[in-house]
């Protein structure tokens, strides 16, 4: 690398140069112009973008060092620029006679082959010039040999090559960072565990390795060990963020929402806000109850994300739980003016609307879920219950047949199918689903109840009832 000088001085010489190679150009008396000198005025032509010029010029300046290596490696670069990639290839063939001692050369007739489809031949030529390099070259041609089978889609070479790079190089941050991604990607994490185990061992205080470990841990879904890991990646660099975030991730997957918040926060406090992260805040919060939290930092996401219809959704869950079921439903309807065939949206905006005892618009909502997905037993469940609920009993028995049709017999329907016909008086018949319902699935009898109280002073109910919680008994 050149030594630094003042951008004025550099662009006089740079003028100066030129000014001569324009008279060598066109036949006039000029000073010698160096090899070195050459590569300058080339790279000034190719930094303008300029790359009939600079081809111009390297076709000059070979003319004058017709055995410069350099120059010729210069003119294979501008070839494969112009996408001229055979005859880039001619070139790099005709170097490698002169000087093959270049990592350049190798580098560059590698791209000339992937882009002449020839993947094999740019492996086959990478790894033997892996035998010809050693240090921080051999670490290049590592992460170009790398590169190629990402290319050709052989990821699990790609996690091959970064941990040969980080056998000769342990503290190497760009393949820190890529094997992290790629232990994720092919599921190699036990292999990632020890070889970051190995690296932490000689250098215990390289904070992304303690990360990398702490995401292969994470892989394996062992998240205690993973949020160890984390703290020991925070404890070197505080403000490590993206450590942060995945143990909050972490303590999300164990239900430990508090400390899930601690670290989420902290996140927030390290780089600029995100919606996912106000979202995850958001989440935990929902799950220990605090419904107002909640819902502040799910605004705080829809504030950083408009177009996300389930940040919506979540509001409006929020004020569902509140019995808020008027402002639950403007947050539906926003949704699904986003998404409007989302069966979760549908469903919810149905069950405000049932709450409102509007039933005509509760069981349109309902139809269109279950129009959406007619075989989630969800929809078919919510519009049952709304039918029965608005004294549809008709109706409902009807949605029963279809429902158990559609949900290939799920037995919830049946118990939903004698609950109906009870409401229209055939009591032969619904005793007879109770019964066959109870033989599929007596544990759903409690679902059964729950849509219609007054059964349990129905002798015959009772009797079943009993009767299954007796062989019950005998059983256990």
């Amino acid at each position: 690398m050149r030594d630094y000088q003042p951008f004025h001085e550099d662009r006089e010489q740079i003028k100066e140069l030129l000014r001569h190679y324009y008279n060598l150009k066109n036949g006039r008396s000029h000073p010698f112009i160096e090899e070195e000198d050459f590569e300058r005025i080339i790279d000034y032509f190719h930094d303008k973008d300029n790359l009939h010029e600079a081809l111009e010029a390297v076709e000059i300046g070979i003319d004058q060092f017709p055995y410069s290596s350099q120059l010729m490696i210069r003119k294979a670069d501008l070839l494969l620029c112009s996408k001229k990639y055979k005859e880039a290839l001619d070139v790099l063939n005709m170097v490698a006679l002169y000087d093959s001692t270049d990592i350049g050369l190798y580098i560059l007739k590698t791209d000339a082959l992937l882009a002449l489809d020839k993947q094999q031949d740019a492996v086959e030529l990478l790894e033997e010039a892996l035998l010809l390099f050693e240090g921080t070259e051999r670490i290049d041609l590592l992460f170009e040999l790398a590169d190629v089978y990402d290319d050709y889609e052989e990821f699990d070479k790609v996690f091959d090559c970064l941990k040969l790079i980080l056998d000769e190089a342990p503290n190497n941050e760009e393949a820190l960072y890529k094997i992290c991604f790629w232990t994720d990607f092919t599921g190699r994490s036990e292999e990632s565990i020890k070889l970051h185990q190995k690296i932490i061992d000689q250098f215990p205080y390289n904070e992304i390795a303690w990360f990398n470990l702490a995401a292969a841990y994470q892989g394996l879904k062992l998240y205690e060990k993973a949020i160890d890991a984390y703290q020991y990646a925070i404890a070197i660099d505080e403000k490590f963020d993206y450590a942060y975030r995945n143990m909050g991730d972490a303590y999300l997957r164990l239900r430990k929402y508090k400390e899930a918040i601690e670290v989420l926060e902290k996140v927030l406090e390290l780089t600029r806000p995100e919606d996912v992260i106000y979202e995850a805040i958001g989440h935990c919060y929902h799950k220990l109850g605090n419904t107002a939290q909640a819902r502040f930092h799910y605004k705080k996401a829809v504030h950083l994300n408009q177009d996300d219809s389930k940040l919506y959704y979540k509001i409006a869950t929020t004020y569902m739980a509140e019995g808020q079921w008027q402002q639950a439903i403007k947050q539906l309807e926003q949704a699904m003016l986003i998404h409007k065939n989302v069966p979760e949206y549908n469903i919810a905006i149905g069950e405000c609307k049932m709450k409102l005892q509007q039933f005509k618009d509760a069981v349109m909502y309902f139809g269109i879920a279950v129009y959406l997905r007619p075989k989630n037993k969800a929809g078919w469940e919510s519009l049952i219950r709304c039918l029965i609920n608005a004294q549809l009993y008709e109706e409902a028995v009807e949605q029963c047949l279809n429902a158990i049709k559609a949900t290939d017999g799920k037995t919830i329907f049946i118990f939903y199918h004698s609950i109906a016909l009870f409401y229209i008086d055939k009591n032969k018949e619904a005793i007879q689903q109770l019964e066959l319902a109870m033989e599929k699935s007596p544990k759903l009898l409690k679902k059964f109840i729950e849509l219609n109280p007054a059964l349990l002073q129905n002798p015959a109910v009772v009797d079943i009832a009993a009767r299954y919680k007796k062989s019950r008994k005998r059983k256990k």
